[in-house]
């Protein structure tokens, strides 16, 4: 689009842009930007959508329209685009969860969160830095689905760094996106939502009972790390707006 339709610069067209295609679905980001200098003058954006559907209607019912501005808009899908399938951090999971679910279709609640530190002396020998770990599990439960999933998280943070207040946060929110990887959401055409349990995505842990994973102490933070690593970012769909 042309920059005057979005006033002095990219900001000014994400609060427009977020509007309009919020329409055809929820949205995972918005990111304008302006052109490189070699393109003249404007802005072009890049929408995510969490749904493939969702940005296949939008591209096509957007291409070529003035939909806030004066000039028509170019919206096109990004071809040929290949990236890898990551988790979704706790706070995507929770927006998709409210916004299939409702606020009231799922809770969750802390199974246990213990304090690991110390677990890994082998490393402080060696000199490196002293960290504090936290361990938590969590269970995400779906009432309305009778379905309930696990998830095993671990923080860890330097002391050195101040970032130990941090570190029972991080716990939680990584144990909470390991518990909504397992849960399956079928969007249908019809806009109900299907659930299901995905069990090929079950570890270790998910069969054991509370008062073992309470027991989970007992394993080198290191182990835990290894089996329990989360990812921050996803795999949404995207178009592109010039």
């Amino acid at each position: 689009g042309q920059g005057r339709g979005w006033g002095s610069g990219p900001e000014d067209g994400i609060r427009g842009l977020g509007k309009v295609f919020s329409k055809f679905g929820l949205l995972y980001s918005v990111r304008a930007h302006s052109n490189a200098a070699v393109a003249g003058p404007g802005c072009y954006a890049i929408i995510k959508f969490y749904s493939a559907a969702d940005a296949s209607r939008a591209q096509h019912a957007c291409n070529g329209q003035r939909l806030f501005q004066n000039s028509p808009m170019k919206v096109r899908r990004q071809k040929g685009f290949q990236q890898q399938v990551l988790a979704l951090n706790s706070n995507k999971c929770q927006e998709l969860a409210n916004h299939y679910l409702g606020f009231n279709g799922w809770s969750s609640r802390i199974i246990t969160l213990q304090n690991v530190s110390g677990f890994d002396d082998e490393n402080e020998e060696l000199g490196k830095k002293q960290s504090v770990r936290y361990l938590c599990a969590v269970e995400v439960t779906l009432p309305n689905h009778g379905v309930h999933s696990r998830g095993v998280g671990l923080g860890e943070a330097d002391i050195a760094n101040g970032e130990g207040s941090r570190v029972q946060k991080l716990a939680v929110s990584k144990a909470l996106s390991s518990a909504f990887q397992k849960i399956l959401l079928v969007v249908l055409e019809s806009g109900k939502v299907a659930v299901e349990y995905n069990h090929a995505a079950e570890d270790p842990t998910d069969f054991l009972t509370e008062e073992e994973l309470e027991g989970l102490v007992q394993v080198t933070a290191a182990d835990v790390q290894h089996l329990h690593s989360i990812c921050e970012s996803g795999n949404p769909s995207q178009v592109t707006v010039a």
